[in-house]
This record gives C-alpha cells, sequence and structure tokens, in this order.
C-alpha cells in the first residue's frame, strides 16, 4: 500500500511538473513577452496567437512526441538486451540512421525528400543488425554497450567523410543532425503523430510479452512464449520509433536512456503502466531541455542535443558505475588471445621493419601529381626545398604519429585485458577532440597553434574524469571501459553541437576533426621523435608486466604486480600518447585498434614482441593511408583519419566479429 501511494505521489508530481514545464515552453520564442506577459496579452494579441499556433504549439508537440518515442524505444531496447545503457545512441542506431540521411541527401536527393522514414529506418535497422551480429545472442551487456559504440564510430567516421566532401549538399543537415524540435509549420507533426501513435499502440499489445522477456530465456519458454519472436517483434517497434523521430528531429540522444531509468526508480515494473509513465517522463525531460536551450542561447537556434548531452552524460556515467559495481566480483576470463604465425620473432621484426622502409620511401616518391624517379629522389630530398620542408616531415610524422598510436593502443588493451581498447573507445580522443573545437569555434580569435596544446588538455581532462570515477573500483577494467564508454558518447555529442555551431569554419573544423597530415613541419616530427624517445624504451621495460596483465587481477597480484599502480601508470602513459598524437594530426582512431591486434596475430602474445611490431604496423597503416589520401583523388587531399577509417573498417569489423569467441571484460 505504501508503496503503491508513493507511486502515486510521485506520478502526480511528474504530470505536474510536465504541465508548469508545458506553460513555460509555450511562452518561450520568437517575440515573446515574457511568461506572465505572455499568458496575459495572448488571446488579445493576434502577432502572439499566430506565433503561438504556427510556432510554438507545434514545436512543443513534435517534443513531446519524440520524447515519448524515444522514451519508449529506449525501454524496449533495455528489456530486449538487459542492459540499462542501451539506447538508440549507444547502439549506434542514431548513428546509422543518419548516415544513411547523409548518403542518401547526396547520391539518392529524391528519395530522402520522399521516404524520409525508409531511409532512417533503413538506417537503423543496419546499425542493429550489425550489433546484434558482431555480439551474439547472449547480448552481455559490457560487450554490447562497447560494439555499440564502435559501430557508432564506424557510421560518424563514414558520415564525416561524406560531410567533407559534399559540404555543399550537406550543409542543411548540420542543425538537424545534432537533434532539433524547431518547427516552422505544422507538417512535421502531421507526418511524426499517426506513426508515433500506431507503434506507441503496438508497444502496448506486446507489452505482457516485454514483461516476459524479463525473465531468464528458459522459464520464458516454460511459460510457453516465443522469445526469439517477441524480441524481433521489440526490435521492429523501437526502431521504428526512433526511425520516425529521426526523419523529424534528427537524433537526439540520452533521453532513451534516462527517462526508463526514471520510470522504474518511480516503482513501475509491469511494461503497459511503464509504456504509459514513459511517455510522460519523455516528453518532460526533451521539453525540459528545449526550454534550458533557449535560455542559453537566446538569439541563435542551439540543437537540443546539447542539453540532452550534458543532462545525460552524468546520468549515463552513474548508470554504467552501477552496471560496473554489480559485475565488480564477477569472474574474468578474458584474454587477448594470439598466434604464432612467425616461429621465429625475429624475422618477423625484420620483415614488418622492411616492410616499414620500403612504405616510406614509395610514399617519399609521390609528390601529390607524379612519382619523383627513384634516382632523383635523394637529390630532390638534399636539394629542392619543398621535398624538404613538405613532402619529408609529412611522410615522417605520418610513420611516427602512427608508432605513437599503435604503443597507446598496445597499452590499453593489456591492462584492459580487451581486444577493442583504444583511446577512441575510452573517450580520450573525443576529449582532445572536444577542446580542440572550442578552441576553433567558440574562441576563433586563438591562434590555430594553441589548438594542439587544448587537445592534450581535452584528452587528459578525459582520464582525469574517467579515473577520478573509477577510483574506488581499483580502476577495474570493466569500469574503465564503461566509463570510457560513457565519455566518448558524451564528448561526442558535444563535438557534434559545436560543429553546427562552427558555421563559416566548419570545413576546418571537420578536417581536423577527421584527422589529417595535410601541412606537417619539422617541428611536429622532432615533437614525435622526442615522444618516442622518452616512451617507448619505459613501455618497452614494462612489457613482461603487461604479460603478466594478460591473467586476473589477483593471479597477478600473486606474482608480485602491484595492479592499481602499474595500471594507473600504464594509462597516463597512454592517455599522453593519445594526446600528443593528436595534437599533431587531430583525431584519428583504429590505427590503436588494428596494430596491436594484427601484431598479436603476428607474433603471438608476449609484449616484447608485440611492442616491436605493432609500432611498426601502426606507422605503416598511417604512412600508407596518407600516401592513399593523397594518390587517389590527387591533386586533391583526402584527410589520412577518413582513409584509416574506410581502410581499417572491414578489418574492425572482422576483429569485433572474432571478438564475440571471448570476453571482453
Amino acid at each position: 500500500m505504501l508503496h503503491r501511494k508513493r507511486m502515486t505521489v510521485l506520478s502526480l508530481g511528474c504530470i505536474g511538473l510536465f504541465l508548469v514545464l508545458a506553460s513555460v515552453h509555450l511562452s518561450q520564442g520568437q517575440s515573446s513577452p515574457g511568461y506572465v506577459s505572455f499568458w496575459q496579452q495572448f488571446m488579445h494579441d493576434e502577432q502572439q496567437w499566430n506565433f503561438l499556433l504556427y510556432q510554438r504549439l507545434p514545436r512543443f508537440v513534435i517534443g513531446c512526441l519524440a520524447g515519448a518515442a524515444l522514451a519508449i524505444a529506449g525501454m524496449i531496447m533495455q528489456t530486449i538486451t538487459k542492459n540499462p545503457l542501451a539506447s538508440a545512441s549507444t547502439l549506434g542506431i542514431h548513428s546509422g540512421a543518419y548516415f544513411f540521411v547523409v548518403a542518401t541527401t547526396i547520391f539518392m536527393p529524391k528519395m530522402s525528400g520522399a521516404f524520409p522514414l525508409l531511409v532512417t529506418f533503413s538506417g537503423g535497422l543496419v546499425a542493429a543488425l550489425l550489433v546484434w551480429v558482431l555480439v551474439g545472442k547472449a547480448l552481455d551487456p559490457v560487450r554490447v554497450a562497447l560494439t555499440g559504440m564502435i559501430v557508432s564510430m564506424l557510421f560518424a567516421s563514414l558520415t564525416g567523410a561524406l560531410q567533407l566532401f559534399f559540404a555543399n549538399e550537406v550543409s542543411g543537415l548540420f542543425l538537424w543532425g545534432s537533434g532539433t524540435l524547431l518547427q516552422l509549420d505544422w507538417s512535421g507533426v502531421q507526418f511524426a503523430w499517426p506513426w508515433v501513435l500506431i507503434f506507441i499502440g503496438c508497444a502496448l499489445l506486446i507489452s505482457r510479452k516485454l514483461d516476459v522477456l524479463l525473465l531468464d530465456e528458459a522459464t520464458a519458454i516454460g511459460l510457453g512464449e516465443n522469445v526469439g519472436r517477441n524480441k524481433l517483434l521489440g526490435w521492429f517497434v523501437a526502431i521504428f520509433l526512433v526511425a520516425v523521430t529521426v526523419a523529424v528531429v534528427g537524433p537526439i540522444g540520452f533521453i532513451g536512456i534516462i527517462a526508463p531509468h526514471i520510470v522504474r526508480l518511480i516503482g513501475f515494473r509491469k511494461h503497459f503502466t511503464m509504456i504509459i509513465a514513459n511517455m510522460i517522463i519523455g516528453a518532460m525531460l526533451l521539453i525540459g531541455a528545449d526550454i534550458l536551450v533557449r535560455l542559453v542561447s537566446q538569439t541563435s537556434e542551439l540543437p537540443v542535443g546539447a542539453m540532452t548531452a550534458l543532462i545525460g552524460g552524468p546520468w549515463l556515467v552513474y548508470l554504467a558505475i552501477q552496471m560496473g559495481t554489480r559485475r565488480k566480483g564477477a569472474t574474468s576470463s578474458a584474454t587477448l588471445g594470439g598466434h604464432d604465425f612467425f616461429r621465429r620473432k625475429g624475422v618477423a621484426i625484420i620483415v614488418a621493419a622492411f616492410i616499414a622502409g620500403a612504405t616510406v620511401f614509395v610514399s617519399l616518391l609521390f609528390g601529390g601529381t607524379s612519382f619523383t624517379p627513384v634516382s632523383q629522389i635523394f637529390t630532390d630530398i638534399a636539394h629542392n626545398l619543398y621535398v624538404w620542408e613538405f613532402r619529408v616531415p609529412r611522410v615522417l610524422v605520418s610513420f611516427l604519429v602512427g608508432m605513437i598510436m599503435a604503443a597507446g593502443g598496445m597499452i590499453f588493451q593489456a591492462i584492459l585485458r580487451n581486444p577493442l581498447a583504444d583511446a577512441s573507445v575510452l573517450g580520450v580522443t573525443s576529449g582532445a577532440g572536444m577542446m580542440a573545437m572550442i578552441l576553433l569555434i567558440v574562441f576563433p580569435s586563438v591562434p590555430f597553434y594553441f589548438v594542439p596544446f587544448g587537445a592534450i588538455f581535452g584528452s587528459l581532462l578525459a582520464m582525469a574524469i574517467i579515473l577520478f570515477i573509477t577510483y574506488r573500483s581499483g580502476f577495474q577494467p570493466v569500469m574503465l571501459v564503461l566509463i570510457g564508454v560513457c565519455i566518448s558518447a558524451m564528448f561526442s555529442s558535444i563535438i557534434q553541437v559545436l560543429i553546427v555551431k562552427a558555421k563559416l569554419h566548419v570545413t576546418q573544423a571537420l578536417t581536423w576533426i577527421s584527422g589529417s597530415t595535410y601541412g606537417s613541419n619539422w617541428e611536429e616530427v622532432m615533437a614525435a621523435l622526442v615522444t618516442i624517445a622518452i616512451f617507448f624504451p619505459v613501455i618497452f621495460y614494462f612489457t613482461r608486466t603487461l604479460d603478466i596483465f594478460a591473467f586476473n587481477d589477483e593471479a597477478a597480484i600473486g606474482l608480485g604486480v602491484p595492479t592499481v599502480k602499474v595500471r594507473f601508470a600504464m594509462v597516463i602513459i597512454g592517455v599522453v600518447l593519445a594526446g600528443i598524437s593528436a595534437a599533431i594530426v587531430g583525431t584519428i582512431g583504429f590505427i590503436g585498434l588494428l596494430a596491436p591486434h594484427a601484431a598479436r596475430r603476428m607474433v603471438g602474445s608476449k609484449h616484447q614482441f608485440i611492442f616491436p611490431i605493432s609500432v611498426l604496423l601502426g606507422g605503416i597503416l598511417l604512412t600508407i593511408a596518407d600516401f592513399l589520401g593523397r594518390y587517389l583523388l590527387a591533386p586533391n587531399d583526402i584527410p589520412s583519419g577518413l582513409m584509416v577509417s574506410l581502410v581499417g573498417a572491414p578489418y574492425l569489423l572482422y576483429l569485433l566479429k572474432k571478438a564475440g569467441r571471448v570476453s571482453v571484460t
């Protein structure tokens, strides 16, 4: 009885708060005289009445529809995956839908305009299927979160490439791409409301089947339920609700995480009542976020996705802490794996070094429009100022920074016992990108050479937040990964909002965020060499210790390794390497993921051999990416980061599928 009374009071409180927020939201907007004056005058003021009827009311209604749809979709996804972090954002569904919209806008504009729902649904469905195929039927919560994050990265990279090459064609999508409730008439509402109501009705119809999914699978089957079919129905309803929302207001994150959790905190347990409660809470959250974003930016339109990211980020971290705490005592069966393709490790190092030298040499031969004859290259290096000042440092920076990235990736994967760990997955790269974007866009008068320092500061800030939050857990790998994923999602959302604010500087911002070796100079070569000279001997010294981390922490402590101190020190080294890399070439992902894994496939699991092979492979990968970026569309230049994404994506998909056979925690 007490529980029911508490639920009733909290529910009435939420409804009351929603009504208050509704009255505030409707009073905001162009030429608003203020809250009190508006409600006193609007019946007698024709202009205010028109504003209310044709701008504010459509914005409010679409906010309610979108908030309700996202909240219900998030609830269904969390039920199916049994993962409190599951939502359209964390599972890559938003990124997939956004990519499909951008791609069809460029290559099939008629289809994008005529069938927006089909486009967004297709994108969301592809992303969800990709995550499901890569994770497997077990749907391990940590693996789902991590895989969703990497799938989001893949689609974000592809979207970034299209935005950079077709900036004019997609310039109108930047605001929408960050999520906005801006409505100029009732067309958006007229499009969305039938679909949203139909699929909310469908969710209510399958609510009992969703209740059964909360039980373990054997019990559900014993009750006569077809678990696979029920999950399929749930996925279809959830993705369609997200697709309708994305088609009208763009991808808005975090509502699908926060609202279901609040509903559960109030005390709702049955899905029928949870769906109704999520409609109110989701609408309340999105309307509240829109009020705040318009208070912050009264003179220009800011995406509401910015505010939901700021509100939802800390909430996501809180949920990750809870989930990580529950799994803290779980025994890890993790293994990084490894194969002895080369029985003689020295041969592998010699082969890799030879390929690295050949790659650098071939890259040096290409001058942007043609190849320099082999017999002339050394003469050009010695006497041609263009070759010495531009071509040579660019190739060397590509190779050296690739080595640094690979070293950082190897460290993260070893100490976290996770083949999918990397600075980009842990939010370090996003932190660097966010601070660089702030300097480029919010403070455009600041000289560009301050951007690298901002990137280093951003990476350290991101890792400081992660370490602070995970301190009490002793920097447990599960906690580090979960919090890293959350921080990365939050910072990535902020970067997207900053790109919207970029306007005239958008090309420069997109180029930097994509990662480019264009314009590298000798100072950056020296910075990379100094970094290697300082950190690589330290890393090599700890390679045997990293071998011990392949066992669980108890075994490592038994062998005399102070796991907390070593893990902390290695994380700091990895972050500094990632920050320096981002400072020199921008945010380039995948190198730190691919190179260490390929090295383990070649020389097995001992880090004294993995380390030299990893750094050589990292150098080779980035040098090849830089060369292809200069060669394919010569004399135009494709950012190296995009080339790495395009080259690395197929291998990463293979890696993700392969990782499905082992635990990632």
